[in-house]
């Protein structure tokens, strides 16, 4: 799926506002984002910076969102854990799977955090997805559901090569 498309199915489901650390799988997706000027996106030094920047959008009405790496789940699990879902405040959060598929697949430095990603989130009882291609509105959809109905974070697990 080109980067357009991608942000054409979250915008078309009034996802327009996120924040986010840069992330070499969604390079495409990114420059999209930062020119468009229908979505506002404000850069941080780090993922829980960005959680914390998305969860603003909740209290203003609307459901923020977080551009990241899985790398840097766990830099996140602390704040969803004693703030997001704690106070039950949801936010999306869009991940790119570095590490998909462990060894051989991508860098020995992922293939850990390849492997434990969606565990991580099965253990916090954070709803995600994995989307295919052609089936992202859907697995939003879904998501979007689940996030709405629990007022919780809830994330979309990008394997490589879905967003191009």
């Amino acid at each position: 799926m080109d980067a357009k498309s991608f942000w054409d199915v979250l915008k078309s489901r009034d996802l327009t506002f996120f924040a986010g650390v840069p992330d070499s799988t969604f390079q495409q997706a990114y420059k999209y984002m930062v020119e468009d000027p229908e979505i506002r996106y404000v850069p941080a030094v780090r993922e829980d910076v960005a959680l914390g920047l998305a969860s603003a959008a909740y209290f203003a009405g609307k459901l923020g969102g977080v551009m990241m790496q899985n790398s840097g789940i766990g830099n996140i699990v602390n704040p969803l854990t004693s703030f997001s879902l704690m106070y039950k405040i949801p936010v999306l959060l869009v991940i790119g799977w570095r590490g998909y598929g462990g060894p051989p697949n991508d860098a020995p430095e992922h293939w850990i955090m390849g492997v434990k990603s969606p565990e991580i989130f099965d253990l916090l009882e954070i709803p995600y997805e994995v989307p295919e291609p052609d089936q992202l509105a859907d697995a939003l959809d879904r998501l979007l559901a689940e996030i709405h109905k629990r007022s919780v974070p809830g994330a979309l697990l990008i394997r490589p090569g879905v967003v191009d």
